[in-house]
């Protein structure tokens, strides 16, 4: 098994992102459309954040039987990103290896791993599921 095989060969470039100050119902449509479960929050290219499904799942809108943009506005009325963000986050440099990765992953209460370059800027994801893509890929 490759242990020391960059984490820039697993890791998907082609993120999903939202800016801080976009309105929430932008990370609701990015998670039901794309199926996508991890939405990093930017200020400029600076990861800030991270807002994931189940953080999403957790607002309360009481809103039953309305349409996708009826939910939209009320969202967008009663919450805001810095509701619902998450800023403590682990992350992982684009210079790690998978090994890295699959140690925090299995350390922690989390199912992804944003990967910053020296800057801070956002250049990729890993996530669980890449991870085991990856290990399923060396049996």
């Amino acid at each position: 098994m490759k242990k020391n095989e960059p984490i820039k060969s697993i890791m998907s470039t082609n993120v999903e992102a939202v800016q801080q100050g976009q309105a929430l119902s932008d990370v609701y449509k990015i998670i039901c459309n794309t199926g996508i479960h991890h939405v990093p929050v930017l200020d400029g290219k600076k990861l800030v954040g991270l807002i994931s499904y189940t953080d999403m799942m957790k607002l309360d809108l009481a809103i039953h039987n309305v349409d996708a943009h009826t939910i939209t506005a009320v969202m967008d009325q009663q919450f805001a990103i810095a509701d619902v963000i998450t800023n403590e986050l682990v992350t992982i440099r684009d210079s790690d290896n998978v090994r890295s990765a699959a140690e925090l992953l299995g350390e922690g209460d989390f199912h992804s791993l944003p990967v910053v370059d020296a800057d801070g800027a956002l250049v990729g994801i890993v996530t669980s599921t890449d991870l085991i893509r990856y290990l399923s890929s060396q049996f």
